[in-house]
Order: C-alpha cells, then structure tokens, then sequence
C-alpha cells in the first residue's frame, strides 16, 4: 500500500493537472516499481525502425514510465520550467542528450513536431526520439509530414493480464491461430468485476484502497470536463454541458447510441443541447483518448441484410463511465444493466490492448435484421474471431450466446473472408472450455495477448 502522503498525493492531483500543469500522471511514484506492460515489445521494435516514435493515451495510462524503460535522457515538458523556456526561445535546444530521448507531453509545445522531423532527416538513425502525448495537438496539419520518419503506439489503461488480475492461460494470439482453449477458474467473482470496472486501468491508482480510487477516477474525469476539453484546442466549453454529455455517454456504453440520441438524452427540461455542441464536445474527447468508440465490420455477407456503420460507444477506460455515472460496486449491484454494459467495455479494452499486440484490430457488428457481435478482433493477415460478452454463464445465456455467434456466422461470406479463427463467448466467471458445438467459453480473468 501507498503511504498516506503519497495516496493523498495521487488521490488529489486530478483536481490540479491540466495540459500545462506541473502534475503528471502518467509518472508513477518513485517507491512503485514498474510493472511491465503489453506494449513494451511493440515500442522496442518501433524503435529499430524508426528515428522517433510516438506514444499516445489518455492521462495516468503509464505513457511516461513505459517510455522511460527504453530512453536514455528525457525531458519533461509539463514540469521543467526552464525546458519551457527553451523551447518557446528555440525548439532545437531540447533535442541534445543521449538517445532515445523523451520528449514528454509534447503536444504543450507542437512546434517541436517538425524539429524532430528534421532532426530524425539529418541523421537518419532509428531510435531517436520517444514522444509522448495525452491530446492530439490543435494544428494537426504539422503532423502530416512524420511519414516515413515516426512510429506511432497507442497505450490504454492496463488490462487485467497487465494488472496481475488474469492467470493469463488464454492467449488472444493463439485464439487467433485456430487453438483450442481451456482454463481452470481465475477465481474472479462478481464483486471483483465490479471493483475492477470502478477502479479502471489506472497504474497510479492500483495502489489505493477502492474509495481513494474511485474517488480519484471521479476527479480525474471532473478535470478532464473543467480544464482538459477546453485546453486541448484552447476553445471555452461549458463544462456543465460537458458533464451531462458524459453522463449520456456513459448511460449509453457499448450501445450504437447516435449523435442526436445523446444530445435528446443530455438535454433538460428547460434547455436543449444542440447536435452540433455534443459532436464538438465529443471530438474534444477523442483528441483527449477519453473515449474511443468501437467502429464496425465491414465483412462481405451472404444474405441481402444490410450492414450498420455507426460506432459502439466506449470510454478508453470502464471507470470513466462508472465515474460519470457515480456508479460504485453497491449500486451495480442493484443495477445488473448498467453493470452488464459496463463490463462489456471492460472486455473491450482489453481485447483492444492484446489486439494490438497480435496486430489486430478490434470492431464490432450489426446489420439490419438486429443481428449483433459485441466485438471482431482481426488481424492484418485476415485471421478473425468473433466474441459475444456475457457477464453470467447460465446455461440459457451461453446457449443464447453460441446460437447469435453460429447465426452471424453463416451469414459472413467465407469464400471472400475465410472461416474465423474461434467463436467465442467471454463471461465473468467460472471455467474456460469448448463447448460440443465449437464455441469457446473464456473467462475474462484467463485472457492475455
């Protein structure tokens, strides 16, 4: 456990940060030892081939402790004073130091963008530089010309094999080769997934106890609507009708709630938010990968259905829906609903981070009949898998489950697309097994990359 000093440190810092703030938390406290992460390959091999590499996340996902594993020097943009002050005067001067280089929350300072580029262009060596980055900065256009030169990761908030809480006997890679899968119990119960769903992914704050957690989660996201969507295009926003379009956001999770649906569920009885406020609210939040929403599959079909395009809605972390929503494990409790979608998005972080590293792609599907997949994980080389969530493993509901899976199979042209890989159903508890039909059961406590 975290002494107090530092638990309150950490507990209360969300309250302060912003983008320019000398708080980061993505810098874990020096007594906390690294804990290793599912991209820490990914980045050793972007770096053999590229002259700089970018990290990008939300805040407190680990972005700089991960980057700092392999950087030799650094340089921290949001807390050195006198780092700032050279950069406003000459971008260049932070740029000397042994490599790589961290270049931390660079966003505050885009101008160092094409100094980079040109310094990666003179000396033509891969492993340069490591930027990390918690918001997409305003003036993409200065981004464009990184091709060829930077490598670009993408980081979440841990998944349960990164936080000790899977037994990991379950390898997304191998699902994805055809394997068969069994797994002992994890041991999970209901009330460990309702405390994994409220305290998040968050390495600063895996070391508290659940209150000092969820009430962190909680200040993390008050900062985000007060301060961070507003300081990441410098643009005012109302951060009162930020907090109901979160709270809708999070009322509608892993739903293909539309645009105008959340506007109509966010608005009062004496005032209307406006469509075209909500979608600038929301990509405010995707440049602060506060949320990512699930796209959907494109397969070629059999039948004459027609394919739905639209998202499914997900925070880049369950907590931050559970935090909009001032939702604890004892009010899930006597909402199964909310828990059940809330849990959803859990699987769907961590299919997204164990995708990543099979380079793999996580979607999801539904046509016009009403026919859904919670998620499609595929890879570059077409593998795929199709995955139903169920948070209970009744008979009845894996029954349900498996017949959904084998329907949207057969509707799936496989002569273009090739057979999947697995269809599997992930459930909360309980055993990992095939079913006699062919249909995998995973525990979510079981998974790993």
């Amino acid at each position: 456990m975290l002494d107090i000093l530092t638990a309150a440190t950490l507990l209360f810092s969300p309250l302060l940060i912003s983008l320019s703030s000398p708080w980061n938390l993505d810098i874990l406290p020096s007594e906390m030892s690294y804990v290793p992460r599912v991209v820490d390959a990914e980045l050793t091999t972007l770096l053999a081939a590229n002259g700089a590499v970018v990290v990008e996340g939300p805040k407190a996902c680990g972005k700089t402790e991960t980057a700092r594993q392999q950087s030799a020097s650094e340089v921290l943009l949001d807390v050195d004073a006198n780092a700032q002050q050279a950069v406003a005067v000459d971008p260049a001067l932070v740029l000397p130091g042994d490599r790589p280089r961290l270049l931390d929350e660079w966003q505050s300072h885009p101008a160092l963008w094409n100094h980079v580029r040109r310094s990666v262009d003179a000396e033509r060596q891969p492993g340069m530089y490591v930027l990390t980055g918690s918001a997409v900065p305003a003036d993409d256009a200065t981004r464009h010309t990184g091709a060829g030169r930077f490598g670009r990761l993408r980081m979440r908030p841990m998944a349960l094999a990164e936080s000790g809480v899977s037994n990991r006997e379950v390898s997304l890679r191998e699902l994805l080769n055809g394997a068969t899968t069994q797994s002992p119990d994890p041991g999970l119960t209901v009330d460990d997934l309702m405390e994994e769903v409220v305290r998040g992914g968050w390495p600063g704050f895996r070391g508290l106890e659940r209150p000092a957690a969820t009430r962190a989660v909680r200040d993390y996201l008050d900062q985000v609507r007060r301060t961070d969507v507003s300081a990441v295009d410098g643009i005012r926003r109302d951060p009162e009708g930020v907090r109901v379009v979160l709270q809708s956001l999070a009322r509608h999770t892993a739903t293909s709630a539309k645009l105008t649906t959340i506007a109509r569920d966010a608005s009062g009885p004496d005032s209307r938010i406006k469509d075209e406020t909500v979608a600038a609210y929301l990509s405010a939040l995707e440049r602060l990968m506060i949320v990512e929403d699930l796209p959907a599959w494109a397969p070629h079909l059999r039948s004459s259905y027609q394919l739905r395009t639209g998202p499914t809605r997900h925070f880049a972390d369950p907590s931050l829906a559970a935090a909009a929503l001032r939702a604890t494990p004892e009010n899930l409790l006597a909402d199964f609903n909310t828990f059940g979608l809330l849990f959803e998005s859990l699987v769907v972080r961590d299919l997204r981070v164990y995708a990543q590293a099979c380079d793999a792609t996580v979607s999801h599907y539904r046509d016009s009949s009403g026919l859904e997949v919670d998620a499609i994980v595929t890879t570059d080389a077409g593998a795929w898998v199709a995955v139903e969530v169920k948070l209970g493993s009744s008979a009845e509901v894996l029954d349900a489950a498996a017949a959904n899976l084998r329907k949207f199979s057969g509707r799936v042209d496989t002569s273009k697309r090739g057979e999947p890989a697995a269809l599997a159903i992930v459930v909360g508890t309980g055993y990992g097994y095939v079913r006699p039909d062919g249909v995998h059961v995973i525990p979510i406590g079981t998974l790993a990359p």
